[in-house]
């Protein structure tokens, strides 16, 4: 790609060749040449061929099964799941480059049928896995290594696994059920377009372009920009609201009536392996915790100069500070921090340039928003953000980029062990985003600048943590008023009711509020999802704060912490960190750090 990397003295600094560091749309040659292309024919045949291979171990699977002949079939079992994954993920990511793509759409669909089918073909493994009588699944497990957690945890879901014909059903059901809604929900809303004044013209804007616009210093515009958005989408909302509300049904009816899980959340948990309990703990600690954002809104106020500041202004700057970033600039920004960290992590993110595996263009049909998606343990991660310039897209491609250094230095593992669990998924990249605001305050000689990032943490704190944490209350209220019959309105009278509690009188809130619930995609995408962003912003906030206080010492067990990937059960890694998640003083900590930040910016 003509990177050149040079270390110096003060960081990390970069020269480029062939425009690496422009904002481009990413390249998907690592998986296939295109969507048409011999290779990806080959893929389907060959994954077919490794399942028919796969499913001759059928009648080899029993109570005595010796120890090398079960790991085979584990390591066969992770070489089809690679290649699916190829397919799988080649066809999403294609997707998301142009939601409204019909060649793009017709092979997601494509793709899903057939994994999903393939997939049910080789079912009986982890069913008959599950069934194994603990004497035996221990045996194995002492001999599994790097798989022990992921076979362990498999058996986490016994009790509520269904035999292997409705296990089938399930996902058969699932194409045309759940997976169909969600693609059509995404269509439907990635098309939309927002036509806004800006600067004396009027503009047709994309989600993301109109979201930029609530963080500017011009009041009205924040306004138009939020008013605009709940407009289109609470005229849309009966027809969305009937969406996210087959899919409760969908979830209840599968989680609840046939796997019998306590709760709806239950379900998500387990997948996380995080006890209910805790996951309790930590809403609950959030919900006690209203006062601190409520006192940041109230300062902010002061500092805009009005009374009471409006939902509008949220993420209002408080100073005249309109400084942009180029993408060059902000890479560099970025990278120098990570180097300044440890220059491994500088190294791994500078794989995600230098393979072109980013797509950092602002486009009409792309999907708004950013993730980093890892596709398997050998190939270098992509990464989808919508770069303006801005300080917070500065910040987003940090974050995303933590996300990628994470699964590469825990690449190491097994495909089913890389990944930690959506929790402990977000330390890297809040991590990266701390990493990156303080070296912007020890650089940066402007104090309207400087204010800026040090509300902008506050702001953040408030993104992730509380907002999410109410995000997640109201999923538990709309799965339980969904089915006791609640109308779609009734549906957004009580998310209302949840920002009303959640701000108290801290702000003035618009009645066009009552509609944002149907354009958060992740509780459509993946139910009771978001309780993990506050619970790793929480987390990684005590990890930055002893950072703080051990330095150097530090690292070596942070990077053992995210190394370690998915490879032990969540609850262990955390234990074996020190941190106490089952006490709400843990969570407490958190938010008296943030009540630390709150004081200090009352004092400027």
């Amino acid at each position: 790609m003509g990177l050149l990397c040079t270390i110096s003295s003060r960081g990390f600094s970069m020269t480029t060749q062939n425009d690496v560091f422009k904002q481009s749309r990413w390249s998907l040659n690592d998986l296939f040449p295109s969507a048409n292309s011999p290779e990806m024919n080959n893929a389907f045949k060959q994954a077919e061929k490794m399942v028919a291979d796969f499913e001759n171990n059928r009648e080899i699977l029993s109570e005595d099964i010796p120890a090398d002949t079960f790991l085979q079939i584990v390591k066969d079992l992770e070489a089809l799941t690679r290649q699916m994954r190829l397919i799988n993920d080649y066809a999403e990511l294609w997707f998301t480059e142009d939601t409204q793509n019909q060649q793009a759409q017709s092979l997601a669909a494509r793709a899903e049928q057939f994994v999903t089918e393939q997939s049910n073909k080789i079912l009986f493994f982890t069913l008959w896995w599950k069934d194994l009588s603990e004497k035996n699944a221990l045996r194995l497990m002492d001999v599994s290594g790097d798989y022990r957690y992921w076979l362990e945890e498999m058996r986490h879901f016994k009790p509520y696994t269904l035999s292997e014909a409705e296990e089938k059903i399930i996902n058969t059901k699932d194409l045309t059920g759940f997976a169909a809604l969600i693609r059509l929900y995404d269509s439907i809303t990635n098309r939309y377009t927002f036509r806004v004044a800006v600067d004396g013209e009027e503009k047709e804007l994309t989600r993301g372009e109109l979201m930029s616009l609530v963080r500017l210093p011009d009041a009205n515009l924040r306004a138009a920009a939020y008013q605009q958005q709940y407009q289109k989408y609470g005229e849309e909302g009966p027809v969305l609201g009937q969406i996210y509300q087959t899919i409760v049904r969908d979830w209840y009816n599968e989680n609840i009536g046939l796997r019998k899980y306590k709760t709806p959340i239950s379900a998500r948990n387990l997948g996380n392996d995080i006890p209910d309990d805790v996951v309790d703990t930590l809403l609950d600690v959030c919900k006690k915790n209203t006062s601190v954002f409520q006192r940041f809104f109230r300062l902010k106020a002061k500092w805009l100069g009005v009374d009471t500041i409006r939902r509008y202004d949220v993420y209002a700057p408080v100073a005249e500070s309109n400084k942009k970033y180029p993408f060059e600039m902000a890479t560099e920004l970025v990278l120098d921090s990570f180097q300044e960290f440890d220059p491994r992590f500088a190294q791994l993110a500078q794989r995600v340039f230098a393979q072109a595996h980013i797509d950092s263009e602002v486009r009409k049909g792309k999907r708004f928003g950013a993730f980093c998606a890892t596709v398997a343990p050998d190939l270098t991660p992509w990464v989808l953000i919508n770069y303006q310039g801005k300080a917070e897209d500065m910040a987003t491609l940090a974050h995303e980029l933590g996300h990628a250094i994470h699964s590469l230095l825990a690449s190491d593992h097994s495909i089913f062990t890389q990944h930690a669990c959506l929790p402990l998924a977000e330390t890297a990249s809040t991590f990266g985003e701390m990493m990156l605001i303080d070296r912007l305050l020890a650089e940066e000689k402007d104090e309207g600048v400087r204010r800026f990032f040090l509300f902008k943490q506050v702001d953040d704190s408030y993104a992730t943590i509380m907002r999410q944490a109410y995000f997640a209350l109201f999923e538990k209220t709309a799965h339980e008023m969904t089915l006791q019959g609640a109308a779609v309105d009734a549906i957004a009278d009580a998310y209302f009711e949840n920002l009303q509690d959640q701000f108290g009188d801290s702000l003035i809130l618009g009645e066009e509020f009552r509609w944002e619930w149907v354009s958060i995609p992740h509780i459509y995408h993946t139910p009771f999802y978001v309780y993990a962003y506050a619970f790793g912003q929480l987390l990684v906030l005590s990890l930055y704060n002893q950072f703080k206080n051990e330095g150097n010492s530090f690292k070596p067990k942070y990077i053992h912490l995210l190394s370690t990937g998915g490879s032990k059960a969540p609850m262990q890694i955390l234990d074996e960190a020190g941190m106490d998640v089952r006490k709400p003083e843990f969570w407490q900590g958190g938010f008296d750090l943030i009540a630390t930040m709150v004081a200090q910016l009352e004092t400027l």
